[in-house]
């Protein structure tokens, strides 16, 4: 199974090429240069892992929610990429892939996802690790103010993601004994997502690359001048 994945959905832009369990991988954190970065970084790991589109089953994508221009540049990258070869399209949550990465990285078994939404609010999402270490979404993603968070059963929860950062205080109060850890550096990142896209790939989760729609959460993209 060879699956390119990719992600701009927050202040980090990344790339990785999973060709069974040989990875290739890219990742920098340089807001805004999101647009320039990705398709050399695209041909970077298609190259080092001495490939071409054309030999690849599937391509994912880090599909929001997130920041409304990086979920758009990942959207119309993964949608142009994947036309000019004909290639299926795996959309993949972005708070998911926080959550896999803190599995990955960290062996967290439980993460409270939260990505800062602005306008007092936070992109959120619970995971849960399963027996095959792979996460899976504990209820339903929402935008939420982050006093009013869902707070998921049990105890040993990891708080991950840059809503932490941004409503530290509002979100460790709302979530109260069910906090055991925090990571709020945690960003999603391709390699993690490509790893979640393998199973959606082998599950028949695919859509054609004019169906690859981003995920925003949130209708009000933009608030009118008062």
């Amino acid at each position: 199974m060879k699956i390119l994945a990719l992600d701009t959905s927050t202040e980090a832009c990344s790339v990785a090429l999973l060709n069974g369990a040989e990875l290739h991988s890219r990742y920098v954190v340089q807001p805004r240069k999101h647009a320039a970065l990705i398709l050399p970084m695209l041909e970077e790991v298609l190259t080092e892992a001495g490939m071409i589109l054309g030999d690849l089953d599937a391509l994912a994508f880090g599909c929001g929610p997130g920041s409304f221009t990086g979920v758009r540049i990942a959207t119309a990258t993964a949608q142009g990429v994947a036309a000019s070869v004909n290639l299926t399209v795996i959309p993949v949550s972005s708070l998911a892939a926080i959550a896999q990465r803190a599995v990955d990285e960290k062996g967290t078994e439980k993460i409270a996802c939260a990505i800062d939404a602005r306008m007092g609010e936070v992109y959120w999402g619970c995971y849960r690790q399963n027996n095959e270490g792979v996460v899976e979404l504990e209820g339903t993603e929402c935008v939420i103010a982050p006093q009013a968070v869902p707070v998921p059963q049990g105890s040993g929860w990891t708080g991950a993601g840059t809503g932490w950062s941004a409503y530290e205080e509002s979100l460790i109060l709302r979530m109260g004994p069910a906090l055991l850890d925090l990571n709020a550096g945690l960003l999603p990142n391709a390699a993690a997502l490509a790893k979640l896209a393998a199973v959606d790939f082998q599950q028949g989760k695919t859509v054609s690359a004019g169906k690859a729609l981003p995920v925003y959460l949130r209708n009000q993209v933009a608030r009118k001048p008062i």
